[in-house]
């Protein structure tokens, strides 16, 4: 894409040092999207899950996304591979960010789980369907429909302001700690447009415009690549699904309260 991205603020300036190259991926399909994307298509207001939203694993098909990111990453030149891989602490995440470390090597990359890029928070709302929240929660759906989902905060929960504050610190750890490195961080679709809307400089409506136009893949893969004269990232390609991946695999799951990324 090479479309260099300008900053308007101290910590994302035009002087700030970057990673040499930074990959967002999102965690490959867990156990929780396709209870979800059942629940959804039978009407069902609750999604059942076995587990508590951070210990959701991947399903057998997330298992085999994350090992085609794998290889796909380890196709790269030894240059442009990931030295450092920050991840999520919830399963599904950790399970697809050790698929890559195990195919790099566990000598050649240090991962790191950060808290900062788990899931965003639903709150009352985790594990609704749409209709579920429709049925059970009137007058918060009203109130999400009124505010805006960048802004829009369920009880309990977060709004996608409160991910992206959370945020700003790991992209001032990346420009502090990881500057000329090449670093993966491995999250969920908001963690990935939230990334998206500090990396380069968005406001409210074009990250939402981004998100309504296509669902972040399951290990699709955002990629930026510092430019050191300007001092700035360049976006080099969006939503990335490594080719070797089956064409059923190639598919991602909208942003819903269901406790399940």
């Amino acid at each position: 894409m090479g479309v260099l991205m300008e900053r308007n603020s101290a910590m994302e300036g035009k002087t700030a040092r970057w990673p040499n190259r930074i990959w967002v991926v999102r965690h490959g399909q867990s156990a929780g999207n396709v209870a979800r994307d059942h629940a959804e298509a039978h009407g069902i207001s609750l999604i059942e899950l076995e587990h508590r939203d951070a210990d959701v694993p991947l399903s057998t098909l997330g298992e085999r996304q994350s090992r085609a990111l794998a290889e796909w990453t380890r196709a790269q030149p030894e240059a442009a591979r990931p030295q450092i891989v920050l991840v999520s602490p919830y399963v599904r995440a950790r399970q697809t960010a050790e698929a890559v470390m195990s195919r790099l090597g566990h000598a050649s990359s240090a991962l790191i789980v950060d808290e900062r890029l788990r899931e965003k928070e639903f709150g009352v709302l985790d594990r609704y369907t749409s209709s579920g929240i429709l049925a059970t929660f009137p007058e918060l759906a009203e109130q999400r429909k009124l505010v805006g989902k960048f802004y829009f905060r369920p009880p309990g929960g977060e709004s996608w302001c409160d991910v992206i504050l959370r945020l700003r610190g790991v992209v001032a750890d990346l420009q502090n700690s990881h500057a000329g490195a090449n670093v993966m961080v491995v999250g969920h679709q908001v963690i990935v447009n939230c990334m998206r809307y500090l990396l380069e400089g968005l406001d409210e409506r074009t990250i939402l415009d981004i998100d309504r136009q296509a669902d972040v893949p399951n290990c699709g893969v955002t990629e930026y690549q510092s430019s050191i004269e300007a001092g700035n990232l360049e976006l080099v390609r969006t939503n990335f699904v490594p080719p070797e991946l089956p064409a059923d695999a190639r598919t991602g799951s909208p942003d819903k309260p269901a406790g399940a990324r």
